[in-house]
Protein backbone atom coordinates (compact mmCIF):
# COMPACT_ATOMS: atom_id res chain seq x y z
CA UNK A 1 0.00 0.00 0.00
CA UNK A 2 2.70 2.09 1.04
CA UNK A 3 4.63 1.66 -1.88
CA UNK A 4 1.20 2.25 -4.09
CA UNK A 5 0.66 5.68 -2.55
CA UNK A 6 4.34 6.76 -3.43
CA UNK A 7 3.83 5.82 -7.42
CA UNK A 8 -0.02 7.84 -6.86
CA UNK A 9 2.47 10.89 -5.02
CA UNK A 10 5.49 10.93 -7.92
CA UNK A 11 2.37 10.68 -10.66
CA UNK A 12 0.79 13.91 -8.72
CA UNK A 13 4.07 15.48 -8.62
CA UNK A 14 5.19 15.04 -12.11
CA UNK A 15 1.78 15.91 -13.57
CA UNK A 16 1.72 18.96 -11.67
CA UNK A 17 5.45 19.94 -12.93
CA UNK A 18 4.51 18.93 -16.54
CA UNK A 19 1.07 21.24 -16.21
CA UNK A 20 3.19 24.40 -14.90
CA UNK A 21 5.51 24.05 -18.13
CA UNK A 22 2.69 25.25 -20.28
CA UNK A 23 3.44 28.67 -20.90
CA UNK A 24 1.11 31.41 -19.58
CA UNK A 25 -0.98 33.44 -21.99
CA UNK A 26 -3.08 36.23 -21.09
CA UNK A 27 -5.98 37.48 -23.41
CA UNK A 28 -7.06 41.32 -23.26
CA UNK A 29 -10.18 41.38 -24.96
CA UNK A 30 -11.35 45.17 -26.43
CA UNK A 31 -14.65 43.39 -28.58
CA UNK A 32 -14.63 43.64 -32.23
CA UNK A 33 -15.69 41.15 -35.33
CA UNK A 34 -14.05 38.09 -33.26
CA UNK A 35 -16.99 39.10 -30.36
CA UNK A 36 -19.71 39.71 -32.83
CA UNK A 37 -22.95 37.89 -32.73
CA UNK A 38 -25.14 37.92 -35.78
CA UNK A 39 -29.32 37.29 -36.29
CA UNK A 40 -28.43 34.42 -38.52
CA UNK A 41 -25.07 32.42 -39.13
CA UNK A 42 -25.68 32.95 -43.01
CA UNK A 43 -25.73 36.73 -42.92
CA UNK A 44 -23.01 39.61 -42.90
CA UNK A 45 -25.11 41.78 -40.60
CA UNK A 46 -23.92 41.38 -36.72
CA UNK A 47 -22.98 43.89 -34.00
CA UNK A 48 -19.47 43.46 -32.97
CA UNK A 49 -18.06 43.57 -29.10
CA UNK A 50 -21.30 41.38 -28.27
CA UNK A 51 -19.22 38.35 -26.66
CA UNK A 52 -17.22 37.75 -23.78
CA UNK A 53 -14.08 36.69 -23.40
CA UNK A 54 -15.16 33.35 -21.44
CA UNK A 55 -17.04 32.77 -24.76
CA UNK A 56 -14.22 33.41 -27.23
CA UNK A 57 -12.00 31.20 -25.34
CA UNK A 58 -14.49 28.23 -25.11
CA UNK A 59 -15.15 28.45 -28.53
CA UNK A 60 -11.72 26.95 -29.28
CA UNK A 61 -10.87 23.70 -28.67
CA UNK A 62 -7.38 22.30 -27.50
CA UNK A 63 -6.45 26.35 -27.00
CA UNK A 64 -5.84 24.86 -22.92
CA UNK A 65 -3.00 22.66 -24.50
CA UNK A 66 -1.27 25.03 -25.84
CA UNK A 67 -0.88 27.33 -23.04
CA UNK A 68 -2.26 28.02 -19.34
CA UNK A 69 -4.87 30.88 -20.51
CA UNK A 70 -6.69 33.78 -18.20
CA UNK A 71 -9.18 36.46 -20.24
CA UNK A 72 -9.45 39.70 -19.52
CA UNK A 73 -11.93 42.52 -20.77
CA UNK A 74 -10.50 45.80 -21.57
CA UNK A 75 -13.68 47.22 -23.06
CA UNK A 76 -16.00 45.53 -26.07
CA UNK A 77 -16.51 48.29 -28.78
CA UNK A 78 -16.24 47.84 -32.38
CA UNK A 79 -12.17 49.09 -33.16
CA UNK A 80 -14.38 51.85 -35.11
CA UNK A 81 -15.00 53.17 -31.96
CA UNK A 82 -11.47 52.45 -30.79
CA UNK A 83 -9.69 55.20 -28.75
CA UNK A 84 -6.64 56.71 -27.38
CA UNK A 85 -8.11 56.50 -24.06
CA UNK A 86 -8.27 52.53 -24.65
CA UNK A 87 -4.78 52.28 -26.16
CA UNK A 88 -3.25 53.84 -23.07
CA UNK A 89 -5.37 51.53 -20.37
CA UNK A 90 -3.88 48.37 -22.82
CA UNK A 91 -0.65 49.69 -22.41
CA UNK A 92 -0.76 50.27 -19.09
CA UNK A 93 -2.17 46.86 -18.11
CA UNK A 94 0.08 45.04 -20.34
CA UNK A 95 3.20 46.74 -18.70
CA UNK A 96 1.71 45.61 -15.14
CA UNK A 97 1.28 42.44 -16.57
CA UNK A 98 5.08 42.06 -17.73
CA UNK A 99 6.06 43.87 -14.75
CA UNK A 100 4.36 41.76 -12.09
CA UNK A 101 5.08 38.15 -14.14
CA UNK A 102 1.41 37.45 -14.42
CA UNK A 103 2.00 36.23 -17.82
CA UNK A 104 4.30 34.39 -20.47
CA UNK A 105 2.68 36.62 -23.73
CA UNK A 106 -0.36 38.33 -24.55
CA UNK A 107 -2.95 38.04 -26.83
CA UNK A 108 -5.19 41.10 -27.20
CA UNK A 109 -8.13 40.54 -29.53
CA UNK A 110 -9.26 43.52 -31.38
CA UNK A 111 -11.61 44.47 -34.13
CA UNK A 112 -9.85 44.76 -37.75
CA UNK A 113 -10.85 48.71 -38.80
CA UNK A 114 -8.14 49.72 -36.10
CA UNK A 115 -6.02 46.90 -35.29
CA UNK A 116 -3.18 48.20 -37.40
CA UNK A 117 -3.17 51.42 -35.41
CA UNK A 118 -3.74 49.66 -32.14
CA UNK A 119 -0.44 47.50 -32.66
CA UNK A 120 1.47 50.29 -33.77
CA UNK A 121 1.11 52.21 -30.75
CA UNK A 122 1.55 49.25 -28.57
CA UNK A 123 4.72 48.47 -30.65
CA UNK A 124 5.97 51.89 -29.75
CA UNK A 125 5.08 52.20 -26.12
CA UNK A 126 5.18 48.89 -24.45
CA UNK A 127 8.73 48.60 -22.35
CA UNK A 128 9.04 44.98 -22.15
CA UNK A 129 10.46 42.43 -25.13
CA UNK A 130 7.68 39.21 -24.52
CA UNK A 131 5.29 38.75 -27.20
CA UNK A 132 2.02 40.86 -27.94
CA UNK A 133 0.04 39.75 -30.29
CA UNK A 134 -2.96 41.10 -32.05
CA UNK A 135 -5.46 39.42 -33.47
CA UNK A 136 -9.28 39.33 -35.15
CA UNK A 137 -11.26 38.11 -37.35
CA UNK A 138 -13.97 38.98 -40.55
CA UNK A 139 -16.91 36.91 -39.49
CA UNK A 140 -18.58 37.03 -36.25
CA UNK A 141 -18.52 34.38 -33.90
CA UNK A 142 -21.77 33.17 -35.01
CA UNK A 143 -20.89 33.04 -38.29
CA UNK A 144 -20.64 29.76 -40.33
CA UNK A 145 -17.02 29.38 -40.83
CA UNK A 146 -16.30 31.65 -38.54
CA UNK A 147 -12.40 32.59 -38.75
CA UNK A 148 -11.91 34.08 -35.38
CA UNK A 149 -11.68 30.72 -33.68
CA UNK A 150 -8.72 29.51 -35.49
CA UNK A 151 -7.14 32.88 -35.47
CA UNK A 152 -7.23 32.93 -31.87
CA UNK A 153 -5.42 29.41 -31.23
CA UNK A 154 -2.76 30.68 -33.56
CA UNK A 155 -2.26 33.80 -31.55
CA UNK A 156 -2.22 32.36 -28.73
CA UNK A 157 0.68 30.16 -30.25
CA UNK A 158 2.41 32.60 -31.53
CA UNK A 159 2.57 34.42 -28.04
CA UNK A 160 3.47 31.25 -26.19
CA UNK A 161 6.34 30.22 -28.35
CA UNK A 162 9.78 30.87 -27.30
CA UNK A 163 11.22 32.22 -30.09
CA UNK A 164 8.28 35.26 -30.40
CA UNK A 165 10.49 36.65 -27.15
CA UNK A 166 11.92 39.81 -28.72
CA UNK A 167 9.87 39.87 -31.87
CA UNK A 168 8.40 43.26 -30.79
CA UNK A 169 4.44 43.57 -31.16
CA UNK A 170 2.83 41.29 -33.74
CA UNK A 171 -0.79 40.84 -35.82
CA UNK A 172 -1.46 37.24 -36.38
CA UNK A 173 -3.98 36.86 -39.14
CA UNK A 174 -5.01 34.03 -41.44
CA UNK A 175 -2.00 31.88 -40.19
CA UNK A 176 0.46 34.80 -41.34
CA UNK A 177 2.86 36.99 -38.78
CA UNK A 178 3.21 40.43 -39.45
CA UNK A 179 4.83 42.82 -37.33
CA UNK A 180 2.77 45.21 -35.63
CA UNK A 181 4.50 48.45 -37.30
CA UNK A 182 3.74 47.04 -41.02
CA UNK A 183 0.76 45.23 -40.74
CA UNK A 184 -2.74 46.89 -42.36
CA UNK A 185 -5.48 46.03 -43.68
CA UNK A 186 -5.98 45.51 -47.14
CA UNK A 187 -9.57 44.08 -47.70
CA UNK A 188 -12.66 45.34 -46.29
CA UNK A 189 -14.32 41.74 -46.57
CA UNK A 190 -12.44 39.00 -47.28
CA UNK A 191 -10.88 36.70 -44.36
CA UNK A 192 -7.25 37.30 -45.70
CA UNK A 193 -7.61 40.79 -44.68
CA UNK A 194 -4.15 41.82 -43.39
CA UNK A 195 -0.75 42.25 -45.33
CA UNK A 196 2.81 44.03 -45.16
CA UNK A 197 2.79 45.71 -48.13
CA UNK A 198 6.00 46.95 -47.81
CA UNK A 199 7.83 43.69 -46.38
CA UNK A 200 5.64 41.28 -46.58
CA UNK A 201 4.99 38.92 -43.20
CA UNK A 202 7.60 38.04 -40.32
CA UNK A 203 7.06 34.52 -40.06
CA UNK A 204 4.08 32.03 -40.32
CA UNK A 205 2.20 29.89 -38.17
CA UNK A 206 0.72 26.74 -39.23
CA UNK A 207 -0.18 23.28 -37.42
CA UNK A 208 0.95 24.50 -34.16
CA UNK A 209 3.77 25.24 -35.67
CA UNK A 210 5.59 28.98 -35.19
CA UNK A 211 8.35 29.79 -37.87
CA UNK A 212 9.92 33.34 -38.62
CA UNK A 213 12.20 33.79 -41.41
CA UNK A 214 12.62 37.80 -40.99
CA UNK A 215 13.05 40.35 -38.37
CA UNK A 216 11.74 43.77 -37.91
CA UNK A 217 14.30 46.23 -38.55
CA UNK A 218 12.78 49.14 -36.91
CA UNK A 219 13.41 49.79 -33.04
CA UNK A 220 10.04 49.06 -31.01
CA UNK A 221 9.31 48.35 -27.08
CA UNK A 222 12.04 49.29 -24.80
CA UNK A 223 14.36 50.61 -27.59
CA UNK A 224 11.70 54.02 -27.97
CA UNK A 225 12.07 56.80 -25.94
CA UNK A 226 8.00 56.67 -25.63
CA UNK A 227 7.09 55.72 -22.32
CA UNK A 228 3.87 57.13 -21.62
CA UNK A 229 3.59 55.97 -18.09
CA UNK A 230 1.16 58.22 -15.74
CA UNK A 231 0.21 60.28 -18.96
CA UNK A 232 -3.75 60.32 -19.32
CA UNK A 233 -4.21 62.29 -22.86
CA UNK A 234 -1.57 62.74 -25.75
CA UNK A 235 -1.20 65.82 -28.15
CA UNK A 236 -4.15 66.46 -30.51
CA UNK A 237 -2.95 65.30 -33.87
CA UNK A 238 -4.67 64.83 -36.76
CA UNK A 239 -5.05 63.29 -40.68
CA UNK A 240 -6.00 65.21 -43.90
CA UNK A 241 -6.83 63.57 -46.79
CA UNK A 242 -6.11 65.44 -50.31
CA UNK A 243 -7.33 64.41 -53.44
CA UNK A 244 -8.13 65.89 -57.09
CA UNK A 245 -8.56 69.87 -56.68
CA UNK A 246 -8.94 69.96 -52.77
CA UNK A 247 -9.61 72.24 -50.92
CA UNK A 248 -7.73 73.87 -48.24
CA UNK A 249 -11.31 73.49 -45.67
CA UNK A 250 -9.76 70.56 -43.55
CA UNK A 251 -6.25 72.14 -43.16
CA UNK A 252 -8.42 75.93 -42.47
CA UNK A 253 -10.83 74.06 -39.55
CA UNK A 254 -7.91 72.20 -38.13
CA UNK A 255 -5.40 75.51 -37.84
CA UNK A 256 -8.73 77.14 -36.04
CA UNK A 257 -9.22 74.20 -33.60
CA UNK A 258 -5.76 74.55 -32.45
CA UNK A 259 -4.65 71.07 -33.15
CA UNK A 260 -0.97 70.15 -32.18
CA UNK A 261 0.29 68.36 -35.08
CA UNK A 262 -1.66 67.33 -38.52
CA UNK A 263 -0.71 64.43 -41.43
CA UNK A 264 -1.47 65.25 -44.39
CA UNK A 265 -2.43 62.23 -46.77
CA UNK A 266 -1.21 63.56 -49.56
CA UNK A 267 -0.74 62.51 -53.62
CA UNK A 268 1.50 60.53 -54.95
CA UNK A 269 4.84 61.50 -53.03
CA UNK A 270 2.99 62.48 -50.52
CA UNK A 271 2.58 66.10 -52.78
CA UNK A 272 -0.05 68.87 -51.93
CA UNK A 273 -1.98 71.15 -54.30
CA UNK A 274 -1.18 75.04 -54.25
CA UNK A 275 -4.16 75.88 -51.35
CA UNK A 276 -3.17 73.04 -49.56
CA UNK A 277 0.50 73.84 -49.58
CA UNK A 278 -0.39 77.29 -48.80
CA UNK A 279 -2.36 76.10 -45.64
CA UNK A 280 -0.10 73.82 -44.50
CA UNK A 281 2.20 77.19 -44.15
CA UNK A 282 -0.48 78.79 -42.44
CA UNK A 283 -0.40 75.79 -39.57
CA UNK A 284 3.35 75.58 -39.33
CA UNK A 285 3.63 79.86 -39.11
CA UNK A 286 0.85 78.70 -35.96
CA UNK A 287 3.20 76.81 -34.45
CA UNK A 288 1.25 73.30 -35.89
CA UNK A 289 3.53 70.33 -36.24
CA UNK A 290 3.09 68.87 -39.98
CA UNK A 291 4.04 65.87 -41.61
CA UNK A 292 3.51 65.08 -45.21
CA UNK A 293 2.28 61.12 -45.45
CA UNK A 294 0.52 60.04 -48.80
CA UNK A 295 -2.60 57.87 -49.52
CA UNK A 296 -0.51 55.58 -52.25
CA UNK A 297 -0.26 52.17 -50.39
CA UNK A 298 2.98 51.47 -50.34
CA UNK A 299 6.39 53.10 -50.98
CA UNK A 300 7.70 56.09 -49.05
CA UNK A 301 7.57 59.75 -48.59
CA UNK A 302 10.68 61.77 -49.31
CA UNK A 303 12.77 64.51 -48.35
CA UNK A 304 13.40 67.12 -50.57
CA UNK A 305 11.71 65.96 -53.96
CA UNK A 306 9.05 67.62 -55.45
CA UNK A 307 8.74 69.36 -51.67
CA UNK A 308 11.27 71.44 -50.51
CA UNK A 309 10.45 70.16 -46.70
CA UNK A 310 13.62 72.97 -45.13
CA UNK A 311 11.58 75.77 -46.75
CA UNK A 312 8.21 74.66 -46.44
CA UNK A 313 8.87 74.22 -42.65
CA UNK A 314 7.38 70.26 -42.87
CA UNK A 315 8.78 66.45 -41.89
CA UNK A 316 8.11 63.27 -43.96
CA UNK A 317 6.64 59.99 -42.93
CA UNK A 318 8.74 57.41 -44.66
CA UNK A 319 6.98 54.39 -45.21
CA UNK A 320 3.77 54.97 -42.36
CA UNK A 321 0.63 55.13 -43.73
CA UNK A 322 -1.48 58.55 -42.33
CA UNK A 323 -3.02 56.51 -39.60
CA UNK A 324 0.47 55.52 -38.11
CA UNK A 325 2.23 58.23 -38.73
CA UNK A 326 -0.26 60.84 -37.04
CA UNK A 327 0.05 58.04 -33.85
CA UNK A 328 4.12 58.56 -34.29
CA UNK A 329 4.04 61.93 -34.41
CA UNK A 330 1.43 62.35 -31.60
CA UNK A 331 4.16 60.11 -29.41
CA UNK A 332 6.90 62.21 -30.87
CA UNK A 333 5.39 65.33 -30.00
CA UNK A 334 5.19 64.00 -25.99
CA UNK A 335 9.36 64.63 -26.37
CA UNK A 336 9.76 67.70 -28.54
CA UNK A 337 8.76 70.15 -30.80
CA UNK A 338 12.37 70.18 -32.74
CA UNK A 339 11.85 69.42 -36.43
CA UNK A 340 15.14 67.49 -36.99
CA UNK A 341 14.43 65.02 -33.70
CA UNK A 342 10.91 64.22 -34.97
CA UNK A 343 12.00 63.17 -38.55
CA UNK A 344 14.83 60.95 -36.79
CA UNK A 345 11.44 59.24 -35.31
CA UNK A 346 10.40 58.74 -38.34
CA UNK A 347 13.32 57.19 -39.90
CA UNK A 348 14.32 54.82 -36.74
CA UNK A 349 10.66 54.01 -35.30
Amino acid sequence: MKKLLSIICILIVCFTVSAQKLPRVKILATGGTIAGKGASADRAAYKAGSLPIKDLIEAVPGIDKVAEISGEQISNVGSQDMTVDIWIKLNKRINEIFKNNEADGIVITHGTDTQEETAYFLSLTVRYDLPVVLTGSMRPATAISADGPKNLYDAVTVAASPNSRGKGVMVVFSENIFAGREAEKISTTHVDAFKAPNTGPVGQVYDGKVVYYMHDQRKGNKNTPFDITGMDKLPNVVVAELFADAPSTTIDAYIDKGVDGIVTAGLGNGNLNKVNTEAVMRAVNKGITICRSSRVLTGRVTLYDETDDAKLGTIVSDDLSPQKARILLMLGLTKTKDKKTLQQYFFTY
